[in-house]
């Protein structure tokens, strides 16, 4: 009987595919993250296969401690920026992930994040949570509604800057028709279908930067793209934009964007 390693708890429904299959399934742990010491350890009892998440970085030593018998990685997300596929491919072992699986999901998303930032929500329910709990009778003398309170900004109308034009990030651009948006984007190769169907522009990072009052990342996380958002750019965006990545960190450059945040 195969036997099978998932590093974290996924949905019971999927785990049940693969006992009906005849393989003998083992779950790391529950909703934490393993840690090192765990994981290579897991790895060293032996399994046929092994379905990794992006939380577990599976370079030479876990590839070593897996194989064999182990004869793939399935990573449980779109890129598989955590595995070093080159020191899998030595060791003759397969890497996989799941493609288009939660494109759709991901502009859901990046939208939720759009609308929560534009309009201010995390911020407007966290003020009304912590008056609402504060014991104080009139809320701190808050009196209710006030015409300046928690403004925000229109999303109808203005100028969505897309980088990275692939599935998501088309899919992310195709919701801003209903906006009456602009959209730019910024991507190596033309997508026709966001010239055509959607109106879109294909324009530099910069143009891109300058001239979009939000801005969305879909680009996957390579050596190119690592800290593709650093100081310069952060100061080439208007001082009104909304930066929203749903992409992976470490394209942003953190360490920049809280110094920008900081300065303004």
């Amino acid at each position: 009987m195969p036997k099978v390693l998932i590093t974290r708890r996924i949905l019971s429904e999927a785990e049940d595919v693969l006992r009906a299959a005849g393989v003998d399934v083992v779950v790391g742990c529950g909703e934490h993250a393993l840690g090192r010491g765990e994981f290579l350890e897991l790895l060293r009892q032996g399994f046929d296969g092994v379905i990794s998440m992006l939380t577990d970085i599976v370079n030479e030593d876990a590839i070593a401690a897996a194989a064999p018998p182990c004869r793939i990685f399935a990573n449980y997300a779109v890129g598989c920026n955590n595995i070093d596929v080159a020191a899998a491919a030595k060791a003759g072992v397969f890497v996989t992930n799941t493609p288009d699986v939660l494109t759709e999901t991901t502009a859901d998303l990046a939208w939720a994040l759009i609308m929560a930032a534009a309009r201010r929500i995390v911020e407007a329910d966290r003020w009304l949570r912590r008056e609402a709990s504060s014991g104080v009778p009139g809320w701190n003398g808050w009196e209710g509604w006030a015409p300046t309170q928690f403004l925000g900004v229109d999303v109808y109308g203005k100028t969505l800057g897309i980088a990275g034009a692939g599935r998501i990030g088309t899919a992310v651009a195709r919701r801003a028709a209903g906006f009456g948006m602009r959209v730019l984007y910024y991507s190596l190769y033309a997508n026709e279908r966001l010239d055509v169907e959607m109106g879109a522009e294909r324009v530099e990072l910069d143009v891109l930067l300058e001239r979009s009052d939000f801005i969305s990342l879909h680009v996957p996380l390579t050596p190119e793209t690592r800290h593709m958002f650093g100081p310069r750019e952060l100061e080439k965006m208007k001082p009104t934009s909304v930066l929203v990545n749903t992409s992976r960190g470490a394209v942003i450059d953190e360490a920049a964007l809280v110094e920008a945040l900081r300065t303004g």
